[in-house]
């Protein structure tokens, strides 16, 4: 199973918040940062599940 970066996302959301209502820059900051991992995780997820249909298209049509 691929990691989509939910879980760095929904941590960092929580840090950001908790940092936010508590006044702590360093915990919000890592909050961001955490959120940003996320979607970088998620996109190379997207992309490599992308590059595997194509593969997979590619030798279906080379098997016929």
């Amino acid at each position: 199973m691929t990691d989509k970066g939910t879980g760095d996302k929904i941590k960092g959301k929580a840090k950001e918040v908790a940092g936010d209502v508590t006044g702590n820059d360093k915990m919000k900051a890592e909050g961001m940062f955490d959120q940003a991992l996320g979607k970088v995780k998620e996109v190379a997820a997207d992309a490599k599940d992308k590059v595997e249909e194509v593969s997979k298209e590619i030798k279906n049509k080379l098997d016929k």
